[in-house]
């Protein structure tokens, strides 16, 4: 997998590929980068990035630093990552605001991106970002007005989940981390 640290496959073989795919609305290029499914709970599935992976947009990429699990739930319109310690990211938790991921076969997921985050820090605060960036991509690029309620109802209800630090917003992230490590294994 170009992009992504050497993997160990796990006996259990559910540690396929995946490539992630965000876009902007109506159908822009966005942040992309592969991981590897680390499996299924009543949240979604969760998909692991390891340190060293490369995640790229048109114009900008970066490596990362730390370990990164992705939730992608099945029905509802976000995706949420959750960061290892030790990294350069300024949070734990960074919810996008998205359409529902779609599978579009056993190895790549999409999602529209709608500007809203939802995250949560390093010492436990919560906010919400970019409402800038979508209000000023709702008028411009013409946000329909069922695009918007989704986007805004998501916003309240992640918002709400990550402050009170329900599941999958409280520990269940460390299992996902535990696995990732399994997976990655040592590597030369």
């Amino acid at each position: 997998m170009a992009g992504v640290p050497r993997l160990r496959r796990l006996p259990h073989g559910v540690n396929g590929p995946v490539r992630m795919v965000a876009r902007k609305w109506p159908d822009r290029p966005h942040w992309e980068h592969e991981g590897v499914r680390l499996g299924e709970d009543r949240h979604g599935v969760w998909v692991g990035t390891p340190v060293g992976t490369t995640i790229s947009r048109p114009r900008a990429s970066f490596v990362t630093d730390q370990a990164i699990v992705t939730l992608l739930p099945r029905t509802a319109p976000f995706t949420a990552s959750f960061y290892a310690r030790g990294g350069t990211a300024h949070c734990e938790v960074y919810v996008d605001i998205s359409t529902v991921p779609v599978w579009v076969d056993e190895a790549t997921v999409f999602a529209v991106d709608l500007d809203l985050d939802v995250v949560r820090g390093w010492t436990g605060r919560v906010w919400v970002d970019d409402e800038d960036e979508f209000a000023d991509h709702r008028n411009r690029f013409g946000y329909p007005d069922d695009l918007v309620r989704l986007a805004i109802d998501s916003c309240e209800t992640v918002r709400a989940a990550v402050e009170s630090g329900v599941p999958p917003y409280d520990a269940t992230a460390r299992a996902w981390f535990a696995e990732l490590d399994a997976v990655v294994g040592a590597h030369p």
